[in-house]
């Protein structure tokens, strides 16, 4: 069973950075294609970036240029670095994973969740 735990979030102002950390256990790392979801308060989940087994990136265009996802398979951890934040990006941020090969937008098409970590840009 993979399970998937979350850290990094937290309170900063617009225009400030955060670091989301992802660790991973009960699965290889480069056995997985990891991802960060969020879903604002009213607002269905939607995908924020991926890194696939291949280490190919992909982004959501309203985070393109902002964010970067990495991993460190030593650490089986995927990172997700958020510059120039907005108050938009306020959300609760979900790490994910699945036993695909590439990076999938639908969040039903991913089998693994993490708790979630709040992330709240004030303006």
């Amino acid at each position: 069973q993979v399970q998937l735990v979350e850290s990094g979030g937290g309170l900063v102002q617009a225009g400030g950075s955060l670091r989301l950390s992802c660790a991973a256990s009960g699965r290889a790392f480069g056995a997985l294609v990891m991802g960060w979801f969020r879903q604002a308060p009213g607002k269905e989940r939607e995908f924020v970036s991926a890194i696939s087994r291949s280490a190919s990136n992909t982004y959501a265009d309203s985070v393109k240029g902002r964010f970067t996802i990495s991993g460190d398979s030593a650490k089986n951890t995927v990172y997700l670095q958020m510059n120039s934040l907005k108050p938009e990006d306020t959300a609760v941020y979900y790490c994910a994973a699945h036993d695909g090969f590439w990076a999938r937008r639908t969040p039903n098409e991913w089998e693994y969740w993490g708790q979630g970590t709040q992330v709240t840009v004030s303006s």
